[in-house]
């Protein structure tokens, strides 16, 4: 409680009544690297997603249905844990409370969203927790680079003229772009600001001629950076506030999901904000012919990687004594053997027994089991290749004999089947398959506390909007799109289940249909067959077979017999 009690002593010299702390640093890239992650340093949460309240006398830490449990574990002691959406500050706050907060941290969407009208929010300049935090920013500057031509499908000179294209459509004189998502994709190059996706940290404005201002450390642009992006001009990144604050008179686009209040309050002095989302989402979600052949390559080798490694896990985890740390690090090391393999694509997933039950969970030290005769084991991993991003989730059969877990097992798989044969028209999106996904679950009064599927970027993001599918998206789905498939079922202090496969829309003959990227064998030991139907089985065969034919030359002579019988026909 040291660190919050020396936040709430600050409280009166800024006459607030509290302190409003998210997870995000000024980029708001997904994942907080950990010079910048103020609210794990206040709280000990380590989710992605969060972010805290801090009051005189009380204590909150929000996280939605994926972090319930984790964050019990981490920060119940000094945090009241509440559930997002069903539990927001503006329902539980009292009202006319002075709460402070960071515009540079803050959208304007986000503040609307979680305090309505209920509280006063009061704008401070600069960081709290900053002043209580001494560290230093000794982090290593990487360079940003430019991708192959070869791999990308179109210039960067191809994609400025689309988004020149659509500001034209909107009367735009000028497109503030602050995900540097976005701005990686539009310019085709990449960074390594995040820990786990080759993300730029930077901010773009685009004028409606097409000229681009690209704001960052310049330490981080080479000379063949500049040589690339011709029409680029490279400015600090100290120079940016002032720049906007010269703007007069504008029609200007901004993104209301990553432009931050300080940014926003600059631009909307002397100049018209439109009301448009940022188009750079949309046309980044739709990949490229090379850009899905190259992912469709990435998940061969990442699924032989995570094959081999589910075959030595299974061979080995009683008399090798393996932890959950253990088969996260062996995990890592048959993906490593790939040099097409660049870094993981999220902190895996490796759980057991009752730590599978915790959605996004992370072992460490103290909460580190060995896998034993019995359990499941549920691993959630990823990696960033050249050229690709995967994302895959497989529950593991330790020998466990429960006709309980098998049931729910093969219903997760019924409707993980159901996803992907979805039948899709013009006209479909994530909330009409998201009901399919949990359908069998459903029939027997279970659920999961998270979306059925979510983009995935190339190269970029694992986790990439607009499309996703949850019981409220409503983005239609375009032939090219890359989407998760992963329902679920999760009991507390029990056990986890999950079956994830990246799938992407194609165009086959007049039609559109979800064909699987995710190439790993689904465990057939927690099957249990009496409640699938013809149909489900022969999905479960023909995609077993497509696994075997793209697999087997990995394979050596010993993992060629596994493969062959983990691919057999049921």
């Amino acid at each position: 409680m040291e660190k919050v009690n020396k936040l709430k002593k600050i409280f009166k010299n800024e006459k607030i009544d509290g302190y409003y702390i998210p997870k995000n640093d000024e980029f708001f890239g997904e994942y907080t690297p950990n010079h910048n992650d103020r609210l794990k340093y206040i709280t000990g949460f380590t989710g992605s997603y969060g972010f805290a309240i801090i009051l005189r006398k009380k204590n909150y830490l929000f996280v939605d249905g994926r972090y319930t449990l984790q964050a019990q574990k981490q920060s119940s002691k000094k945090f009241k844990i509440k559930s997002i959406p069903n539990e927001l500050p503006k329902k539980i706050l009292r009202k006319n409370l002075r709460i402070g907060y960071d515009p540079n941290l803050s959208t304007k969407n986000t503040i609307r969203i979680l305090f309505g009208s209920k509280c006063k929010l009061i704008p401070i300049n600069y960081n709290l927790v900053d002043k209580i935090w001494n560290r230093k920013n000794n982090h290593k500057i990487f360079k940003f680079y430019n991708l192959p031509r070869k791999s990308t499908g179109k210039s960067y000179n191809q994609k400025i003229s689309q988004v020149s294209l659509n500001m034209k459509k909107h009367s735009a004189d000028l497109f503030f772009v602050t995900a540097g998502e976005n701005i990686a994709w539009l310019l085709n190059i990449r960074g390594k600001d995040s820990a786990y996706a080759p993300i730029p940290n930077c901010y773009a404005l685009i004028e409606k001629n097409k000229k681009i201002k690209l704001f960052c450390d310049l330490r981080k642009i080479s000379k063949s950076l500049r040589n690339n992006c011709k029409k680029v001009e490279f400015v600090k990144l100290e120079s940016l506030a002032q720049i906007l604050l010269n703007l007069n008179r504008k029609k200007i686009i901004i993104d209301k999901a990553s432009c931050s209040i300080f940014f926003e309050n600059i631009i909307s002095k002397n100049n018209k904000i439109l009301k448009y989302q940022d188009p750079i989402y949309k046309l980044k979600s739709i990949k490229s012919k090379i850009e899905i052949d190259n992912t469709i390559y990435s998940h061969i080798f990442d699924g032989a990687a995570l094959t081999k490694f589910l075959f030595w896990l299974k061979k080995n985890f009683i008399k090798k004594k393996i932890t959950e740390i253990k088969a996260e690090k062996k995990l890592l090391n048959f993906r490593k053997k790939y040099k097409t393999f660049k870094y993981s694509s999220f902190p895996t997933i490796s759980g057991t027994g009752p730590n599978g039950a915790i959605i996004h969970y992370r072992a460490n030290k103290k909460s580190n089991l060995r896998l034993k005769k019995g359990d499941i084991y549920l691993v959630d991993s990823g990696g960033q290749y050249n050229f690709g991003t995967t994302d895959v989730t497989r529950t593991i059969s330790l020998h466990n004999k429960s006709n309980r877990i098998k049931n729910i097992f093969t219903r997760v798989l019924k409707g993980h089947i159901a996803v992907a044969s979805y039948k899709l028209d013009k006209k479909t999106c994530g909330a009409n398959i998201d009901k399919e996904a949990r359908k069998y679950l459903k029939q027997i009064d279970l659920d999961y506390a998270h979306g059925t599927g979510h983009g995935v970027g190339y190269f970029l993001n694992v986790h990439e909007g607009p499309q996703s599918i949850s019981k409220n998206d409503k983005t239609n789905f375009q032939s090219g799109m890359i989407v998760s498939n992963e329902p679920g079922y999760y009991e507390k202090d029990k056990f986890g289940i999950r079956i994830e496969n990246l799938i992407y829309v194609k165009k086959y003959k007049s039609k559109f249909v979800f064909d699987n990227l995710t190439m790993v064998p689904i465990d057939k030991d927690l099957i249990d067959q009496a409640i699938l139907n013809e149909s489900e089985k022969s999905w479960i065969n023909k995609y077993h077979n497509k696994v075997f034919k793209n697999l087997r030359n990995f394979m050596d002579k010993v993992e060629l017999s596994e493969l062959q019988k983990a691919c057999s026909a049921i």
